[in-house]
């Protein structure tokens, strides 16, 4: 299956699985979250399903293990509603992304001081004088 095919089919189980979570699974363990994103394997027999739990690190923790015993179930209502040859199985993780970029931003507040990064030119900016016109209208 080519890649563009397995990331349309990746956004559908995100699509998909954020309303089913939500909706079908009863599973008192899994608290509030959010599916960041899903990346089908090659041969489509595996899907990792990223999830940002909310809550405290225990709660994350157990929300994502529910979700891991919920994976069957989830899969089995999925595989009825989407019209596709195999689906497949999936495994939770935690998405990270969202914390490791908070905490980089936090260390550049750290390290940069206040206002520095707001002040340097852009690499888009054309090097030179700001002040001096740009010689639009001379003649």
């Amino acid at each position: 299956m080519s890649s563009r095919r397995r990331a349309r089919l990746g956004e559908q189980l995100r699509r998909e699985l954020s309303v089913k979570i939500q909706s079908v699974v009863r599973d008192p363990e899994v608290g509030p979250l959010s599916v960041t994103g899903v990346d089908v394997s090659a041969d489509l027999w595996f899907a990792r399903v990223f999830v940002e739990p909310y809550g405290s690190e225990d709660e994350q923790v157990r929300t994502v293990a529910a979700l891991g015993r919920a994976a069957p179930f989830l899969r089995s209502v999925l595989g009825r509603e989407l019209h596709i040859r195999r689906m497949p199985e999936l495994r939770f993780e935690r998405d990270t992304s969202i914390a490791a970029g908070q905490r980089i931003e936090a260390i550049l507040k750290e390290v940069l001081p206040e206002g520095e990064a707001e002040e340097q030119p852009s690499s888009d900016d054309p090097p030179g004088d700001p002040e001096q016109p740009s010689g639009e209208g001379d003649p």
